[in-house]
């Protein structure tokens, strides 16, 4: 074990972060072993990951100087950043920048960062399109990640660029999944603008960026887009009905009336919902299921990821 190279995992009691590290842990013949890097190593969360034999150390995005010992000696690290937490773009900025520079100071050799597009580099701030949120952001969520690209560019160590499909568990934990509409029958409701929308397991977020440390630094400088399957929304809404064992009807909602539901975060996810459409095939292409099987073999379908996790949706 002495020979195998660490990586250092941003994030890893979260989804992507997390999902990493079991997979690190699950597959140490790939010659990697995980360092998971979380604020508090006494929640249970992290406890869980040291009961694997996972190495767990505290550090702190928000506060740089803690970054710098707990990157120490690895070969590679996993940046992501979690704007859900907090809801402020500046901060998600900070943080990412503030990891970038800390893993080209630690000399590490490879890092996948997990970053969105930013969506002013396609709209504007003076295209109507979009509404303008917060001054300066399109899509607060995506754009903050975006902007720190060029920092992992020019300020980091060697950098590749993963960019992460809509998680399957926002029907579970993010209030997405069907509700019981008037008549009694159910409805998927979403914002989709009648294209496919490009998903993915959680859970398998970390099996793909294990496949892209595994491929190697040839990757470097490459935007690699992660999906296990894109589908139209009455597709999505049928596999549902399946694996329910009832009728699922999908209602597209208008952009508008969904920025305008009022809940955290709704107008940035309506603008999100709606960049994918304005994008089209370029937003389809960067969350590729071929080449993310080709990371990760055992991807899951929206099928296998159904029959995993139907049960634990909450029907409304």
């Amino acid at each position: 074990m002495s020979q195998q190279k660490v990586i250092a995992v941003f994030g890893a009691t979260g989804a992507q972060g997390g999902g990493l590290v079991r997979a690190i842990a699950a597959h140490p013949e790939r010659g990697f072993t995980a360092r998971a890097i979380t604020r508090n190593p006494t929640s249970d969360k992290a406890q869980a990951l040291a009961a694997l034999g996972v190495e767990v150390v505290a550090a702190d995005a928000d506060h740089p100087e803690t970054l710098a010992p707990a990157l120490a000696g690895a070969y590679g690290a996993f940046c992501v950043t979690n704007f859900w937490e907090h809801f402020s773009a500046e901060r998600e900025g900070a943080q990412a920048a503030a990891m970038a520079r800390a893993t080209k100071a630690a000399g590490v050799q490879h890092v996948v960062w997990s970053t969105l597009e930013d969506t002013r580099k396609w709209i504007p701030l003076s295209d109507t399109r979009l509404p303008t949120l917060h001054g300066q952001y399109k899509c607060p969520h995506f754009d903050a990640k975006g902007q720190v690209d060029e920092i992992f560019a020019t300020e980091g160590a060697p950098t590749t660029y993963m960019m992460v499909a809509f998680y399957w568990e926002n029907f579970i934990h993010f209030g997405m999944g069907p509700r019981v509409g008037e008549d009694g029958n159910l409805v998927l409701a979403m914002p989709l603008g009648g294209v496919k929308l490009p998903g993915i397991g959680a859970g398998d977020i970390g099996g793909c960026a294990l496949g892209i440390f595994a491929e190697g630094t040839g990757t470097v400088g490459q935007r690699i887009g992660i999906a296990g399957e894109s589908l139209f929304g009455a597709d999505v809404a049928a596999k549902m009905g399946k694996a329910l064992g009832r009728t699922v009807h999908f209602y597209d909602v208008p952009f508008d009336t969904y920025r305008a539901f009022g809940f955290p975060g709704a107008e940035d996810l309506g603008n999100m919902f709606q960049f994918q459409v304005i994008l089209g095939d370029e937003f389809q292409r960067y969350r590729d299921p071929v080449r993310s099987r080709q990371l990760y073999p055992a991807l899951q379908d929206f099928d296998a990821w159904l029959a995993a996790h139907a049960s634990q949706m909450a029907i409304g």
